[in-house]
C-alpha cells in the first residue's frame, strides 16, 4: 500500500489543512485503515472494485462524500485494488461551502450525489475516467476553488481564527483567553463555533490535544508515559487515559506496545 501526505495546494490552502492517498494497484486481501479525531472534516473520494466499507456503522460509502468530526474511533475495509483520495477541510467551511449542518455528521457522512450545485453524477464519472491520481486531485482542487468563490462571504473568519489558536497551542490554551484576544464574549464564540464546525471549541481542543500526545506516542518520544501527559497539559495521568481511551478505545500503553 501506497500512503502519501501533499500538501494542499495554494489557492485552497486557506481550507484544506492537506491531502491523504491510499493507493493499493494490486489485489490484496483484505485492509483495514483505523481512523481516530483528529479535529478535520474532509472530501473523500473512492475508486475500489468491491466498495469501501466504514466499520463498526458497517456501511459502504458512496464514490464522493464528506465526512464530518470523528469522535469516535472507526476503520475503513477495503478488499483488492484502491485508490481513496482525502482532503482534509479547515471546520470552519463545511456549512459554508455545503450548506451541512456540520453537527449531523459528527461520526457520519454526507453522499455528495444530494449537493444539487454541482452535478456530482458528471464529476464522479469525470473522476473515474482520469487516470492519473495527479488529474483527480486537480478536478477536485477546481471543484472546491469554485466553491470558494462562490462561498466565500459566507465564512466565518473568527472562527477560522480560533481554530488557527487552539491548532497552535495543540488545544493547551484555555477558551476564555482565545475569546477575549479575538474580542468576542466566550458564549458567542461558543455558540457560532458548533454552528459552523458542529463541535464546541472545548471538544475541539480536546481532539487537538489528543491528536498531540498521539503524534508523541506514535514517534515513541518519550521514556515515561507521564513526560506525554504533562508536555500534553493533560491534568494527571488517569485524566490522559480516559481521554486517549475515548478517542482510540484503547489505553496509550497498549496503543504504544502495539505501534
Amino acid at each position: 500500500m501506497v500512503h502519501q501526505k501533499l500538501s494542499a495546494p495554494a489557492s485552497i490552502s486557506l481550507f484544506v489543512k492537506d491531502i491523504w492517498i491510499y493507493e493499493e494497484e494490486k489485489r490484496s486481501n483484505e485492509v483495514h485503515l483505523p481512523f481516530f479525531a483528529d479535529g478535520y472534516p474532509g472530501l473523500l473520494f473512492q475508486q475500489t472494485q468491491t466498495g469501501l466499507m466504514i466499520r463498526p456503522h458497517g456501511k459502504l460509502m458512496p464514490i464522493s462524500f464528506l465526512y464530518g468530526q470523528t469522535i469516535h474511533p472507526i476503520e475503513m475495509q477495503l478488499t483488492g485494488p484502491y485508490l481513496l483520495i482525502i482532503f482534509r477541510l479547515y471546520p470552519f467551511v463545511f456549512k459554508s461551502f455545503f450548506d451541512v449542518d456540520p453537527k449531523s455528521i459528527n461520526d457520519g457522512c454526507y453522499d455528495l450525489s444530494l449537493f444539487k450545485e454541482v452535478d456530482m453524477l458528471s464529476f464522479n464519472n469525470q473522476m473515474l475516467a482520469y487516470q492519473s491520481v495527479e488529474a483527480k486531485i486537480e478536478a477536485i482542487t477546481k471543484l472546491l476553488c469554485s466553491l470558494f468563490e462562490r462561498k466565500k462571504q459566507k465564512l466565518d473568519l473568527k472562527i477560522k481564527q480560533a481554530i488557527e489558536r487552539i491548532i497552535q497551542t495543540n488545544g493547551q490554551e484555555s477558551i476564555n483567553t482565545i475569546a477575549s484576544a479575538l474580542y468576542i464574549h466566550d458564549r458567542t464564540l461558543e455558540r457560532r463555533f458548533i454552528k459552523e464546525t458542529g463541535l464546541s471549541p472545548k471538544q475541539f481542543a480536546r481532539i487537538i490535544q489528543f491528536q498531540a500526545s498521539l503524534s508523541q506516542l506514535a514517534l515513541k518520544d518519550f521514556s515515561k508515559i507521564n513526560e506525554v501527559v504533562y508536555a500534553n497539559g493533560f491534568a494527571d495521568q488517569s485524566h490522559f487515559i480516559r481521554v486517549f481511551k475515548a478517542f482510540t478505545g484503547e489505553t496509550p500503553r497498549v496503543f504504544s506496545q502495539r505501534m
